[in-house]
């Protein structure tokens, strides 16, 4: 899946607008106009498309952890270095965001079609040289997001 792909199915999931979009990017440390936010979200084969960077699709879920979580103020002396936005990246920065525990990622990844144990889920979230680390793929991201869309567009919300 391209970064625009996720974006698009990001905003649809949580069900976004564009004021929305455009304050996660900026509290991502990410400027964008509307005609640009406009353009990312377009698909491949429209006029005006903008191919999203990895960089500007983790500066809009890093923007998304601080809208639901809050800023966290880095430690002295810790560096923050850029992380390789992989799709178990992506997933876990939707996971802190959400701030969801284990038994929801497993009722959302129900919703999107796709059954697996506790122990196979804590295997995307390892470390990459973890011996139990497993690679997320396009499909297994594309369902958790399915998921996601189910969960928060079909259901009303929690009072």
């Amino acid at each position: 899946m391209t970064p625009n792909d996720i974006l698009r199915r990001i905003r649809y999931a949580l069900n976004l607008n564009d004021p929305a979009m455009l304050e996660i990017f900026k509290q991502g440390g990410q400027t964008v106009e509307l005609a640009g936010l406009k353009n990312l979200l377009k698909k491949e084969d429209e006029p005006g498309y903008a191919a999203c960077s990895d960089t500007v699709l983790g500066a809009f879920l890093d923007g998304f952890i601080v809208q639901k979580r809050g800023k966290k103020e880095a430690e002295p002396g810790q560096v923050k270095r850029p992380e390789l936005l992989t799709n178990n990246a992506i997933m876990r920065k939707v996971r802190i965001a959400l701030e969801l525990k284990e038994e929801e990622m497993l009722g959302i990844l129900k919703l999107g079609e796709v059954e697996i144990s506790s122990s196979e889920l804590s295997a995307f979230f390892r470390k990459k040289d973890h011996k139990n680390y497993k690679e997320c793929g396009d499909q297994f991201l594309r369902s958790f997001l399915k998921g996601l869309a189910i969960r928060h567009r079909e259901r009303p919300p929690a009072r």
